[in-house]
C-alpha cells in the first residue's frame, strides 16, 4: 500500500465521520511524518499500512469500523524505544484529534481504551473490535520465517542504542510473555490460521537469543 493510499483511507474516514477536511488533512501530514521519522525500521508507514490493509480485508466481520480505523493510524504515533509511555501519549494524540473534529465521547474513550490496550495485549474486557485490533497488531508475528527474520532485524534496529546484552535480556522478556499466554491472538478465526506459526517464530527467535 502506497502512501497515497493511506491518505486516501484516511480522508476517506474522516468524511464518513463528518471531520473539517482542512483539519484531517492537517492530521495525515503529522501521521504521516511521525510513521517516517529517523530510527523506525518497523513501527513505520509499512507497519501502518499493514493494518490498514488488515482493516480493510476484516471489515465485515467489525462493528465499528471506524473507531478501529483511528486506532490503527494513531497506535504508534508516538514510538520511542527509550520511553515507557508511548502507547499511553499514542491514545492522548488520537485524543486531542478526536475532540479538535467534534467526534462523539463514545468513539474518544473507545479509541483511547484500544490504543492503551496495544501495551501488553492483556486488556481485561473482551470487546469483538478490540480483539481483531490487537490480533491485526501482532499479524507480523506469524509471517513466513524468512519474513520474520527480517522484522526481528528491523526490531533490533530499532533498540540499537542498546548493548547486545540489555537488548537480548529485554527481547527475552518480551518473547517469553507472549509464548506465556494461553493464546497469543485473541480472535477463534487468527489462532486457527496463525497461532501455531506465531509459536514457532518466536520460540525460533527465543532459542537463537
Amino acid at each position: 500500500m502506497q502512501p497515497e493510499a493511506i491518505r486516501k483511507y484516511w480522508m476517506d474516514l474522516n468524511q464518513r465521520c463528518g471531520s473539517p477536511p482542512q483539519a484531517a488533512w492537517h492530521e495525515i501530514d503529522r501521521i504521516t511524518f511521525q510513521y517516517s521519522t529517523h530510527g523506525r525500521h518497523y513501527h513505520n508507514l509499512d507497519h501502518l499500512a499493514e493494518l490498514v490493509k488488515l482493516q480493510r480485508q476484516y471489515a465485515p466481520l467489525l462493528l465499528d469500523n471506524d473507531s478501529v480505523l483511528y486506532a490503527i493510524y494513531f497506535h504508534d504515533f508516538i514510538y520511542q524505544p527509550k520511553r515507557k509511555d508511548n502507547e499511553l501519549k499514542s491514545a492522548e494524540e488520537a485524543i486531542f484529534y478526536l475532540r479538535k473534529v467534534g467526534a462523539p465521547v463514545e468513539r474518544q474513550d473507545k479509541v483511547y481504551r484500544y490504543i492503551l490496550a496495544t501495551a501488553g495485549h492483556q486488556p481485561e474486557l473482551s470487546d469483538p473490535d478490540l480483539d481483531y485490533f490487537l490480533d491485526f497488531d501482532l499479524s507480523i508475528l506469524s509471517v513466513p520465517e524468512e519474513r520474520y527474520k527480517v522484522y526481528a532485524k528491523n526490531i533490533r534496529r530499532e533498540y540499537r542504542m542498546y548493548p547486545w546484552l540489555e537488548y537480548r535480556n529485554g527481547r527475552v522478556k518480551v518473547l517469553q510473555h507472549f509464548l506465556a499466554m494461553p493464546h497469543i491472538y485473541r480472535t477463534e478465526l487468527f489462532r486457527e490460521k496463525y497461532e501455531r506459526r506465531a509459536r514457532l517464530n518466536l520460540e525460533r527467535e527465543l532459542e537463537k537469543l
